[in-house]
């Protein structure tokens, strides 16, 4: 530790901070008799405690900590967190300059003592100013893989993704919402670990990958959703998957009232699932083993308990105010069969900046509407004969200067998350099949959106600024009526 600090000092100042620092770590490990290792950018507190026997503490008992300020060690930290129950293992990432990188992993020895440090510490003003944000921490074990063959079965693609990656445990394969002989053209595979997850999504994310003569994509899925037992003792309302899509509110009502007349309150479907809501849990639970596998309209659905959403575990933000460095952030896959998004009226306002840099505003062109007199002479036009003044839109000024460069038009795929408060949140990535094969193979900005919309256009905006810097493609007076606010 001695060398770390010293590595990264330039100054007698600076060193005698790195000596104090670790003046402080020695007396922390001396007191609690834990040990401390650093490795692979992140320094291990614990992991096990001294005295522990047996195997490590279950799934569910590791928190997430973000927004750390960079000077703050282990013994400032180990305390505060030692106020909701006993550490079994505290990972503080690390510089190598010497100081932390923002975020660190707490691992208590019950859930009970996890959930207790959300509660009590989520927010927690940890220096002047300076607020921590806590959440469960999940070791993510699954992958998405996309763009599969869809008449490929799950034990096919079961067997395939054990022939090409180590500790496949499960594939879960949802059967196409029109078509319940074909998949959705994706699948979730489940390891036996995350390091296996990660190991394979190491092999399989170059994009070269094929799997029966198709490229696939990958990323990492969605992670299991960790709902407290008191909680989901609670719950009363069903999650029905695998319905046909002709299958009305009215029949499902009326399947799940059969086997206890009047013990269902609403149904509400959504596409080819649905949320099943009873007046008493007692009466959901039976349901539950009841119609799981049953038919309705011919297709075998699946039932289980709804997973109510808990605020406080989908926090996923750290120091600078982007997601957490914990990769389980969910990928939106959108094929043409489920189709887009649609929406009527005028967007929402844009976000005020992007990047640090101001937003882009319409360019300056008088607006408004004209009247249009009978016998106006009308001539068709292309829309990339108009000028870019022409445009108020970024989606539109990038489909315009793709085509102005006899380039492939750009293309678009959208993934999600969610927010503190359990909003959905977008983001597009943009590729420009043209120059994907240079040094920026895609465009992503670093904000999230609430609706498509702003999505679209957001991302637009950053790919244009990066196309100018890059490519030099538009002229300054033009980027200045753009990207001007």
């Amino acid at each position: 530790m001695n060398e770390e600090n010293m590595d990264g000092t330039n100054g007698c100042s600076k060193v005698r901070t790195g000596i104090q620092n670790e003046a402080a770590l020695l007396a922390l490990m001396e007191k609690t008799g834990y040990n401390m290792v650093q490795e692979n950018g992140q320094r291990k507190f614990g992991g096990p405690p001294p005295g522990w026997e047996g195997p490590p503490p279950p799934r569910g008992c590791e928190v997430f900590v973000g927004k750390i300020p960079r000077d703050m060690y282990e013994d400032e930290l180990v305390p505060v967190f030692e106020r909701a129950g006993k550490i079994y293992e505290f990972r503080l990432m690390m510089e190598f300059s010497g100081e932390n990188r923002g975020y660190a992993f707490v691992m208590y020895t019950t859930k009970e003592e996890a959930q207790l440090a959300i509660r009590i510490l989520n927010n927690y003003e940890i220096r002047p100013g300076k607020f921590i944000g806590v959440c469960v921490s999940l070791d993510n074990c699954r992958l998405f893989i996309g763009a599969i063959p869809k008449e490929k079965k799950k034990e096919e693609i079961l067997d395939e993704m054990k022939k090409v990656t180590e500790g496949v445990v499960d594939v879960i394969v949802y059967p196409s919402a029109t078509d319940k002989t074909k998949n959705r053209g994706f699948a979730f595979v489940k390891y036996e670990s995350h390091r296996a997850a990660a190991m394979a999504r190491r092999k399989l994310i170059p994009g070269t990958f094929q799997l029966w003569g198709h490229t696939i994509q990958v990323d990492w899925a969605d992670p299991e959703k960790e709902v407290d037992e008191e909680t989901m003792q609670r719950v009363k309302v069903l999650f029905v998957r695998n319905l046909m899509i002709s299958t009305t509110e009215e029949t499902i009502k009326a399947e799940f009232n059969k086997f206890k007349p009047g013990a269902v309150e609403r149904v509400k479907k959504l596409r080819d699932y649905a949320f099943v809501h009873f007046f008493n849990r007692e009466d959901a639970v039976a349901a539950m083993s009841v119609m799981s596998g049953k038919c309705i309209d011919g297709a075998s659905i699946e039932v289980t308990l709804a997973k109510p959403v808990n605020k406080e575990n989908t926090w996923r933000q750290h120091l600078n105010g982007q997601m957490s460095p914990s990769p389980e952030s969910l990928i939106v896959y959108a094929n043409k069969e489920e189709g887009h998004p649609k929406t009527l009226g005028k967007p929402p306002a844009l976000p005020a900046r992007l990047n640090g840099q101001h937003s882009p505003s319409p360019p300056e062109i008088e607006r408004g509407t004209y009247p249009f007199f009978p016998g106006t002479k009308l001539t068709p036009i292309s829309m990339y004969s108009l000028k870019s003044s022409h445009f108020n839109s970024a989606v539109m000024h990038l489909d315009y200067y793709c085509n102005k460069n006899n380039w492939a038009p750009p293309e678009y795929y959208l993934y999600s998350t969610t927010s503190q408060d359990g909003k959905v949140l977008l983001v597009y990535k943009i590729v420009i099949p043209a120059i994907a094969n240079g040094s920026q193979s895609y465009f992503m900005p670093d904000k999230l959106c609430s609706t498509i919309e702003d999505a679209k256009e957001l991302a637009a905006q950053f790919t244009l600024l990066h196309l100018d810097r890059e490519h030099n493609l538009f002229s300054l007076d033009l980027c200045r009526r753009i990207w001007r606010k």
